[in-house]
């Protein structure tokens, strides 16, 4: 029998927007209803992206630290299969999900599992897996469906050999050659990933160079380091047809060149799963890719209807939609927000060594004719490093000539998404607090990674004259 709920907010989607705005009106006193379709909690997050590609990328890591140890050099060789390595990336899911379970049941938000759809401007349908369906009514309505993986019409999803991000945690066989098609941070994630179980990879890149956002010197390394482990990339190359066969796929390339693999990982793109919401029942309208737009509270054109996380797309971080569905969830219990997103958002990339950074990068500065100076760290200086044998990678501060100010850092290495917070920290200070000489006059434990910033600091100043 059909159910009528009223409810103060709804939530659509129970990923980390979802998650952020549901606890923030719980804590006002709000009662909340939580829309979900999938079986569980987390959202894509959760279940399909970061945290089972950084499982996946943590189990490959330790191999090759192990395979490269001098230490262990006359022990036999650690190896694994993709699929065994899933099984590490399936507890840790259900670790996470259980705990986020747990959220919401201590903050008595009710869940409804099912597909939301509006009815109107205040009303949304349930449909549950069995044909029934409830509805509740709400004052305000916040959409985080999230996003999915882009499938262009042409590309045949249901054949065996051809996968997304999502499917590829599916993947039962052992590939010995994978084509990655999309060159952009989900596609060289998973070229380290296969790379690094010994599969041969061909990442093919639509654009002139990798994740061109980085700053040219970071791109640059993980194109080098990539190069050196043996991924062939594809710059400047685009699909003309892809073809699956019984034992693999064939791309034929716009520029005339096939190239065969055991399977293809398509990963060029993502859309806003917006298509069954029914946004036309209360006037909103997605744009070609699935987005919906929003002021700087996540108010969309109507003004109780709210939207966070990668359905408005950019950042399309795990951790901005987070502090997007709080943000969100105090202009409508406040009717005004007080917080808003930092200005800059660090990125952390898990390739295998990781990228991250935060601030402005040097083409950038250029562009904007700033006088700014480098100072770097190499890894392979620190003694933290060699003792782990982390000796890839590097630390680079950029900073104002004459008011010592910090206006970028990033960081390419091992651990590099930890180690950013430390200068991103320093760089959020106001007033005086936020230059590179914190790091020359602060005393940091040795031997540590975060060592790198005074190394940096030091040769920086050094440059100055």
């Amino acid at each position: 029998m059909q159910q009528h709920y009223q409810f103060d907010a709804i939530v659509i989607g129970s990923g980390p927007g979802g998650e952020g705005a549901a606890m923030g009106l719980v804590k006002q006193g709000a009662r909340v209803a939580v829309i979900e379709r999938y079986n569980n909690v987390g959202g894509g997050c959760t279940h399909w992206g970061t945290i089972p590609s950084k499982a996946l990328r943590h189990a490959v890591s330790r191999i090759i630290e192990f395979n490269q140890n001098p230490l262990y050099n006359n022990s036999r060789t650690l190896s694994a299969t993709f699929p065994d390595i899933l099984r590490h990336a399936d507890s840790v899911i259900n670790q996470q999900t259980r705990m986020r379970q747990g959220f919401y049941e201590r903050n008595q938000c009710k869940l409804f599992a099912g597909d939301a759809r509006f009815i109107d401007a205040n009303t949304v349908s349930v449909s549950y897996k069995d044909g029934t369906q409830d509805t509740i009514r709400a004052d305000h309505i916040v959409i985080a469906c999230g996003s999915r993986p882009y499938h262009p019409a042409s590309v045949d999803f249901t054949h065996p050999r051809i996968y997304d991000s999502d499917s590829i945690l599916e993947l039962n066989h052992e590939p010995r050659h994978v084509l990655i098609y999309g060159a952009g941070v989900i596609g060289c994630e998973y070229a380290s990933i296969f790379r690094g179980l010994n599969v041969k990879v061909d990442l093919i890149n639509t654009r002139d160079r990798l994740l061109a956002f980085l700053d040219q010197e970071m791109s640059d390394s993980l194109s080098y380091h990539f190069w050196n482990n043996g991924v062939v990339i594809r710059h400047n190359e685009e699909f003309e047809k892809i073809e699956g066969t019984e034992d693999g796929v064939i791309v034929h390339l716009k520029s005339g060149k096939k190239v065969k693999a055991d399977c293809l990982l398509y990963a060029n793109g993502r859309t806003g799963n917006t298509d069954s919401l029914g946004l036309e029942n209360v006037g909103l309208e997605s744009d070609s890719r699935g987005l919906l737009k929003v002021n700087s509270m996540y108010q969309t054109a109507v003004a109780h209807i709210y939207a966070v996380g990668d359905v408005i797309g950019y950042p399309s971080l795990a951790s901005a939609a987070y502090d997007q569905g709080r943000i969100a969830a105090q202009a409508i219990s406040s009717g005004a927000a007080s917080g808003h997103l930092i200005e800059d958002i660090p990125t952390g990339i898990y390739t295998i060594p990781e990228i991250s950074s935060v601030g402005k990068t040097e083409q950038e500065l250029t562009a904007m004719k700033v006088p700014y100076e480098v100072g770097r760290a190499q890894f392979k200086h620190l003694a933290r490093a060699q003792i782990a044998g982390m000796n890839v990678g590097s630390l680079k501060i950029l900073f104002h000539r004459d008011t010592l100010q910090i206006l970028g850092i990033h960081c390419f290495g091992e651990r590099a998404a930890e180690i950013i917070h430390i200068g991103q920290a320093i760089m959020e200070q106001k007033g005086e607090g936020n230059t590179i000489e914190y790091f020359v006059n602060t005393t940091f434990n040795y031997p540590t990674m975060a060592e790198a910033y005074r190394v940096a600091a030091l040769n920086g100043l050094n440059r100055l004259f």
